[in-house]
């Protein structure tokens, strides 16, 4: 059955609601299924159809990396979708990404008949991964960047970060500073891409971004460089943890926020609000996209031929009191 889903390009609940002659199959999609059928050979044994008419009612839920913020809150919107559609999870999570452990975990969740995998992971190796893997599944993963082989979902993270670097260049900072996420990061590499292009776009110079880790050390040592920078007035960071961290680092050099220096982060954890200052972000709607999620698996397994384009979320500009126009506005 997995043959005749991969020769018609279309899913294998597809293919056994075909065999079974039920509805909710495009006349088209019905045709090409025949077709594969026929050029196979196939012939599905009555035991096989007897089980593909149980459906398990059951998504496979893989989550890789850190249980950061963003991630853990699309999750936990994704599992209540989930719910609300009549579909239980088998969720398993692994904190260090590992080529065979991610296999693994894909076969074992297939062994539970679950009826699509969904990934939630930042690093593209994680989707890589998964796309080399013969699952016999549908895939939804949560990837910033166009994967083929796999129906993405995301939010957009370049639109973020041009909006982020806008609001600096509108207060009128003309020397503006990046610290960047990790550079297997798929989130982190749009958000970089995004500051650039506001940055030229507005004929800036572009400094080479300092690149942290996502936590709060790594943006902590990256305050430590910048606080010798004379002309810097800005900082977009590409997290909220990295922020609290440059913080810290600018408040132990003497460095006022936002008198001497305006700082942008991204995300809105809930914390962000109570720093010292309350720190002006980027809030991504991550309810929104666990909901996302769902509603693509939903798509893929009625095998909908024009499922909406779910990578066009944007995140929503949060002003607070870290940023300010600089000491000496350029003209």
């Amino acid at each position: 059955m997995f043959d005749v889903a991969r020769r018609a390009g279309v899913s294998h609940q597809t293919v056994s609601r075909v065999l079974n002659d039920l509805t909710g199959v495009a006349a088209s999609t019905k045709l090409r299924v025949e077709q594969a059928i026929a050029e196979l050979n196939y012939t599905p044994s009555p035991a096989a159809r007897a089980m593909a008419k149980r459906r398990s009612g059951s998504i496979g839920l893989i989550q890789a990396g850190r249980p950061d913020y963003g991630p853990s809150s699309a999750a936990l919107g994704f599992n209540e979708a989930a719910r609300a559609a009549g579909f239980t999870v088998s969720q398993t999570s692994m904190r260090t990404l590992d080529a065979d452990t991610l296999t693994q975990a894909v076969h074992r969740l297939a062994l539970q008949r679950v009826e699509a995998i969904v990934l939630i992971s930042g690093e593209r190796e994680a989707v890589e991964v998964l796309r080399g893997i013969q699952a016999g599944l549908p895939l939804v993963a949560v990837a910033s960047e166009d994967e083929p082989g796999t129906h993405r979902v995301s939010l957009d993270q370049y639109a973020g970060a041009r909006l982020a670097t806008e609001h600096l260049i509108g207060l009128g900072h003309r020397e503006i500073r990046q610290v960047a996420g990790p550079s297997d990061s798929m989130d982190a590499a749009e958000r970089r891409r995004g500051f650039a292009d506001a940055i030229r776009e507005h004929g800036l110079v572009l400094h080479d971004p300092i690149v942290g880790d996502w936590m709060p050390p790594s943006g902590h040592a990256a305050g430590e460089l910048l606080r010798t920078d004379p002309e810097m007035t800005a900082v977009f960071v590409s997290n909220d943890q990295m922020s609290l961290g440059l913080l810290a680092a600018f408040r132990s050099a003497g460095l006022l926020v936002p008198e001497d220096v305006s700082v942008i982060g991204f995300d809105d954890i809930p914390e962000a609000a109570y720093f010292a200052p309350p720190l002006t972000t980027m809030r991504q709607d991550f309810d929104g996209l666990g909901r996302d999620i769902m509603a693509t698996v939903l798509d893929v397994l009625r095998d909908e031929p024009t499922a909406p384009d779910r990578t066009a979320r944007v995140p929503e500009l949060v002003v607070r009191e870290s940023t300010a126009p600089p000491r000496t506005a350029a003209p």
